[in-house]
């Protein structure tokens, strides 16, 4: 059994945020070593019943590095229903990420901090699937410091962000300011977690 969400003790003060993300992510990583990534299969038939990408849609997922949750069989799926699914390719610092389209048994590349991405052509996505070490119901998203998915998002702020995480990684409230980017949902092996617009409290979504 995992924590129902992740504990954070004696956070720092709100106005050292570079402090109280330190704070947080170390608790992130704890909770989320003691899950179990084959539970992204429920994650994906969640969102494919709940909250399904349009029919036509470019669906942005991951490769999933380390402990992270496994959402492969869900881009395999995606595929197999006709969207074009990409994965992204790592730039240096302080660019935003690149997306390649991605087929199964595409030949993958590594990459910076342990990655891989595909060989296919460069593509925009219109929805996007997105690791994290942690989230709260108001769509806040804890990331692991190097800001590429802030500035992504930033860069496309038509598309759809939904977060994948285990129910476990969810916090009471993430350490954030206005310039991290806030996601549409949160999938878990749960449920999916739709996240009001505007809302600043935790409980602001709803589950299923």
């Amino acid at each position: 059994m995992v924590a129902p969400h992740i504990p954070l003790n004696d956070p720092p003060a709100i106005h050292d945020l570079p402090a109280a993300k330190r704070a947080a992510r170390a608790a992130a990583l704890a909770v989320r070593d003691g899950c179990d990534p084959a539970l992204g299969r429920l994650l994906g038939e969640h969102l494919l019943a709940e909250m399904p990408p349009p029919a036509g849609a470019a669906v942005a997922g991951f490769w999933p590095l380390g402990a992270e949750i496994n959402i492969r069989p869900l881009l395999a799926t995606l595929h197999a229903r006709g969207h074009q699914v990409l994965l992204p390719e790592t730039p240096p610092r302080g660019n935003p990420l690149i997306f390649r389209l991605w087929q199964p048994g595409m030949t993958m590349l590594p990459e910076r901090f342990g990655t891989v991405r595909p060989t296919g052509p460069v593509m925009v996505p219109d929805w996007l699937l997105v690791p994290l070490l942690a989230f709260d119901r108001a769509g806040r998203r804890l990331g692991y410091g190097g800001g590429y998915y802030d500035r992504t998002l930033a860069g496309i702020p038509g598309a759809v962000a939904v977060g994948c995480a285990w129910a476990a990684q969810e916090m009471a409230e993430v350490p954030a300011d206005a310039l991290d980017a806030r996601l549409d949902a949160i999938a878990t092996e749960l449920g999916v977690i739709r996240i009001v617009a505007g809302s600043e409290m935790p409980g602001g979504g709803d589950v299923g």
